[in-house]
């Protein structure tokens, strides 16, 4: 049930009943693609880089990963690997010489080359919320996903310009039958945005549609879509030991065709993986590799990322947990790691808290600056996860969005340049011990832009913001997520493209979309 601030349905003080007559839309920072100029925390030095690396040498080479495709396990026994039914054994050399392959960085384009983004490097990028079954709003609580909750989602992913990619679905929409549900989810993904979109790996024919539509949205031909990345896929291990069969067949689908594929181990430790964190980096470490190596033998230099998902669990109730100070630090190794095997690195904004209160808020920070700290390339769910990732909630994708350009923010040069104007030797002269600095030449030349200029946060203190209807940060939330989606203006595509792509999808739907029993 939702905390009391929560459920007050206050009208907005005296300003409630005004006629709207100004647009409601926040003012935003510009879009652009963040280099992470702070050193990464790394909490192993060599001997623990080397522990840690040797025991997910020794898993591959001793103990195996169960790859559950056939396929797969020929492409790997062809490669030397010593494979036993859908057990894969690989030694350290070979893992090494494959990770070799594997590039440090690369670009993704998508239908708006404009919206190009780099994964790998100092870049960080962050994505929106993706997978729940369920939405959360102030005024209409928990609910199963639905369609137009789904579209909602994507306009904030749009109108956001510190979300750099359009992840899994933000929201489930159960009521689409999943035989055509990726068909209508891609086509409205790829007119509600321009952002680089991504396809689940589960099996062949959901992810060659999603490439031909995307192929489509980009007005390309087969050969400059297989060229160089236009959209991505993220698969998970099945932790432990596991890759499934559908997420290797898309993911090989995938590296053939040169499009990345980020692998996710979800290890929570103590449930699927050991309960010392260390313990369940290696895990994770060991089944990720495990599938890159895959990859890069499929196709060698296929573009791929190794991801973290290593949390801990409540050990009183199994419930995962999220934002912990394990968490964290778990997520700091893996990005020293992944450094070590020269890929690029995925982490996690994630929370357990139920609604958008101080638990949710205090846990995604946590997570989004593990990532900072970690020298993650690649930021999922960065706003809008609640429950673990069973709820995306509106309101929380935008206090989150606060969140994450304050991170940007942090990261602009400007916030720690040492040029003589910004010594401003002449300010303090001008000043001097009597005077203070806001009129002044120098703050009246740079005042407007000086600062971060919150999207959500109040700033007044407690009186002005009591006489001015006492809202509370998840209701301001709503009113701005309100506004965007009654402003919402999609990102242009010509006429013919879109009937192109409104022809595949009803094309397929008359061949039945994707096989299911039932």
């Amino acid at each position: 049930m939702a905390s009391e601030p929560l459920k007050r349905k206050r009208g907005g003080g005296r300003a409630g009943n005004t006629r709207r007559t100004v647009s409601k839309l926040p003012k935003q920072m510009p879009w652009r693609l963040p280099i992470n100029t702070d050193k990464p925390t790394e909490p192993l030095d060599e001997e623990g880089i080397q522990a840690i690396h040797k025991g997910a040498m020794r898993i591959l080479s001793e103990i195996g990963i169960e790859f559950l495709n056939p396929k797969a396990c020929d492409c790997l026994k062809a490669a030397g690997c010593k494979v036993d039914g859908t057990n894969v054994k690989m030694d350290e050399d070979f893992v090494m010489e494959m990770l070799g392959h594997a590039p440090a960085q690369f670009d993704i384009t998508p239908r708006n080359p404009d919206r190009m983004i780099t994964m790998g490097g100092r870049h960080i990028l962050f994505g929106n919320v993706s997978s729940p079954p369920n939405a959360w709003d102030l005024k209409r609580g928990k609910r199963s996903g639905d369609f137009e909750t789904y579209k909602d989602f994507l306009k904030l992913t749009q109108f956001f310009n510190c979300i750099h990619f359009a992840g899994g679905y933000p929201v489930e929409p159960i009521d689409l039958h999943p035989r055509e549900r990726h068909l209508d989810c891609l086509f409205e993904k790829l007119t509600l945005t321009d952002k680089v979109v991504h396809a689940y790996s589960l099996g062949k024919e959901r992810v060659e549609d999603v490439m031909e539509m995307t192929r489509i949205a980009g007005g390309m031909t087969r050969e400059e879509f297989d060229a160089k990345p236009h959209m991505y896929t993220n698969i998970n291990s099945v932790s432990p030991l596991k890759h499934d069969f559908p997420m290797l067949e898309g993911a090989m689908i995938h590296a053939r065709r040169n499009q990345p594929v980020i692998v996710t181990p979800f290890t929570l430790a103590g449930a699927m993986a050991p309960v010392t964190m260390s313990g369940a980096v290696t895990l994770s470490l060991a089944e990720g590799l495990a599938a890159i190596v895959l990859l890069q033998v499929v196709n060698p230099g296929a573009p791929c990322a190794i991801g973290t998902f290593t949390s801990n669990v409540d050990m009183k109730t199994g419930a995962p947990a999220f934002g912990t100070p394990e968490y964290m630090r778990a997520t700091q190794m893996t990005g020293q790691m992944g450094r070590f095997y020269g890929v690029p690195i995925r982490s996690s904004g994630v929370c357990a808290a139920n609604v958008p209160d101080g638990q949710a808020m205090w846990e995604t920070s946590n997570s989004l600056w593990a990532a900072v700290q970690s020298g993650t390339n690649v930021v999922y769910h960065a706003a809008g996860w609640l429950e673990g990732g069973l709820i995306a909630s509106p309101e929380k994708f935008i206090m989150d969005c606060d969140i994450i350009q304050q991170i940007q923010r942090y990261m602009e040069p400007a916030t720690y340049a040492t040029t003589p104007e910004d010594i401003a030797i002449d300010a303090i002269r001008e000043v001097g011990p009597d005077g203070h600095y806001f009129g002044c030449q120098h703050t009246q030349d740079r005042y407007e832009n000086a600062f971060y200029a919150p999207l959500i946060s109040d700033w007044s203190n407690y009186e002005a913001w009591d006489m001015n209807g006492g809202v509370w940060t998840a209701e301001r939330a709503h009113e701005m997520y309100k506004g965007i989606i009654e402003e919402f203006e999609a990102p242009a595509m010509d006429i013919a493209i879109r009937e192109e792509l409104t022809d595949f999808v009803a094309r397929r739907k008359s061949e039945g979309g994707v096989p299911t029993d039932f």
